[in-house]
């Protein structure tokens, strides 16, 4: 099973797309308050708990409502404009992948990373 961390900087996200040719990145955006992402979060979660070992992949979480600059720089640096929630894999600097609301699902997850 492969776990997530919580971003807190801007500077994280930074060594994340600059790693990424390296190791790809799930970003995920998640509000705190909202139905459908909370019910995208337990995807997420399902999607984790499926991975195998030895995942290099780096998957992360930005809880808009503690971090929206970070959820604001990473709209800005990818091009892709800010949903919540949102999923974006980022391999090569490049966002390879993008989902947003009823359209995250743990296998479509599992499609974006290359299973």
């Amino acid at each position: 099973m492969s776990d997530y961390f919580r971003l807190q900087s801007i500077s994280e996200i930074d060594e994340l797309i600059e790693k990424s040719g390296e190791t790809p990145v799930l970003f995920f955006k998640h509000s705190l308050t909202c139905p459908i992402s909370r019910a995208a979060l337990r995807q997420y979660e399902s999607f984790l708990a499926d991975r195998p070992e030895g995942d290099l992949t780096t998957y992360t979480l930005i809880e808009i409502q503690n971090a929206r600059e970070l959820s604001s720089d990473l709209a800005e640096r990818t091009g892709v404009r800010h949903e919540s929630p949102q999923a974006l894999f980022v391999r090569g600097g490049e966002v390879a992948w993008h989902a947003s609301h009823w359209s995250i699902q743990s296998e479509a997850l599992a499609e974006a990373v290359g299973d």
